[in-house]
């Protein structure tokens, strides 16, 4: 089966066509969905593991009145050129909201090519977005997501390895002398590296507490190993909450499936609950889950659009469901069990 075929036996087509878009992290805002993705661009920089072919520039907000509406692109929000503290490759973002202001957290290299995070405020959710001096103080690694509580506390979950830089970490300080994705990851029978999540301050604007290890267990109540590739961590996180319980989501790289895990605290620990979304085309597999008048959507990327080229990815959405349990119905993409590719 090529990729034409799987265009057409997909379950939903891109968002948008004239630019490509990656990561959204989708928001309801006064009553619209706004979201915030990744604006890919054609680099011409040689495929790595490092994902240094990931190299965006810009963000763009896109905006739809209902889930089934035409996606508005409201334009550049935000550049590199306008972050005083960031060399390159403005990653996957996430947006929030609070007190009318709306608040962009992204991730970006410093001019010494560590990863940090920073945040850019607007009055609109649109922007345009004036980015902070500095990156959070303490902040680190990839994929910031911010998770709003009922008790209108609000908490970063971020990491990624690989690229994204989170393995150098494991001793609380940067280690750069070795170059290749692989160094300084667990072993295959040690417990996997864990994503990160820290209360942010009443301002959005800093950490509130030193970030702490988010823990996603198996069955047995054991942490997952770094073995487990079908299930352990690796980019992406995502929370929301359903029926009390959180849900704590995630990609697992390299295998390419996005999981989740259930949890009674922002903090975890979670235990690992299955597959929300099968394998996409294209290698990365990034997404996020919002509530539309009653109903659940799952935004999610694929590269079908750029016929393949695995860091030109268009955004999609599609209903997600749960069963009596609470658990979530598993997404096949192209509505084939056994067809995977990337």
């Amino acid at each position: 089966m090529n990729i034409q075929q799987l265009r057409r036996k997909a379950i939903s087509q891109p968002l948008v066509e004239h630019i490509y878009t990656a990561d959204p992290s989708a928001h309801v805002f006064n009553g619209k969905i706004y979201i915030y993705p990744s604006h890919d661009v054609e680099s011409n920089i040689p495929f790595d593991d490092l994902g240094s072919h990931f190299a965006m520039e810009d963000y763009h907000v896109l905006s739809m009145e209902h889930p089934d509406a035409k996606a508005v692109d409201h334009g550049c929000a935000l550049h590199l050129s306008e972050v005083p503290w960031a060399s390159q490759q403005l990653w996957a973002p996430d947006a929030a909201e609070k007190d009318g202001n709306y608040y962009l957290f992204f991730p970006a290299k410093d001019k010494k090519g560590i990863f940090r995070i920073g945040v850019a405020v607007s009055e609109s959710p649109v922007g345009l977005f004036t980015a902070q001096p500095e990156p959070i103080n303490n902040s680190f690694s990839i994929d910031p997501a911010v998770f709003k509580d009922k008790d209108g506390s609000y908490y970063m979950y971020f990491g990624g390895i690989w690229g994204g830089q989170l393995q150098r970490w494991r001793t609380g300080q940067f280690k750069a002398e070795e170059e290749g994705p692989f160094a300084h990851l667990p072993t295959d029978t040690e417990p996997a590296l864990c994503p990160k999540v820290a209360r942010l301050r009443d301002d959005l604007l800093e950490f509130a507490e030193p970030p702490r290890d988010l823990q996603i267990l198996d069955e047995k109540g054991e942490p997952l190993l770094e073995g487990d590739k079908d299930r352990r961590f690796f980019e992406a996180s995502w929370m929301h909450t359903y029926n009390g319980k959180y849900y704590f989501s995630y990609s697992t790289g390299d295998t390419h499936f996005i999981c989740y895990a259930i949890g009674d605290s922002p903090y975890g620990p979670f235990t690992y609950a299955g597959r929300i979304l099968e394998p996409v085309i294209g290698w990365t597999s990034h997404h996020s889950i919002c509530e539309f008048n009653g109903k659940w959507y799952l935004f999610y990327h694929d590269s079908s659009l750029s016929e393949g080229v695995t860091h030109l990815r268009s955004v999609k959405v599609t209903e997600l469901k749960y069963d009596e349990n609470g658990r979530i119905q598993t997404i096949d993409p192209y509505s084939n069990k056994t067809f995977r590719l990337w």
